[in-house]
């Protein structure tokens, strides 16, 4: 599968965040919503993907606009983006309120974790 699109340190350079911001917010078109630490989407191979094997991404896909973020397990990528929000703290997403866990580490396996009384927004 070959991505294109922005990566996403150029958006928050672009952006350029408040200093406490430590975690981002991603929320989509469908009413799904996600959150990552804004250390994990700093990361070089993160990306908002609009093209996919060199066409924009379909609605089928997720377009138009996706995330990518190779190091966690796929639900911390939101399809459909409408709204990418810088935070000062950590805010469940869809997923995570239903018991998936919060970091997504696929290198250890880590899926499933407790409740931690999180708000969503």
């Amino acid at each position: 599968m070959e991505f294109e699109g922005v990566a996403f340190f150029t958006i928050a350079d672009l952006v350029k965040p408040k200093a406490d911001a430590s975690h981002v917010f991603f929320k989509s078109y469908d009413g799904y919503s996600t959150n990552n630490p804004l250390d994990v989407c700093m990361d070089d191979d993160v990306l908002i993907a609009h093209k996919w094997n060199g066409k924009p991404i379909t609605a089928e896909h997720g377009g138009p606009a996706r995330v990518i973020i190779p190091k966690r397990y796929a639900w911390k990528g939101a399809k459909f983006v409408r709204e990418i929000i810088f935070l000062d703290r950590d805010l469940l997403g869809f997923w995570e309120l239903r018991g998936y866990s919060n970091t997504a580490d696929p290198w250890t396996e880590d899926r499933f974790a407790a409740p931690s009384g999180i708000a969503e927004i």
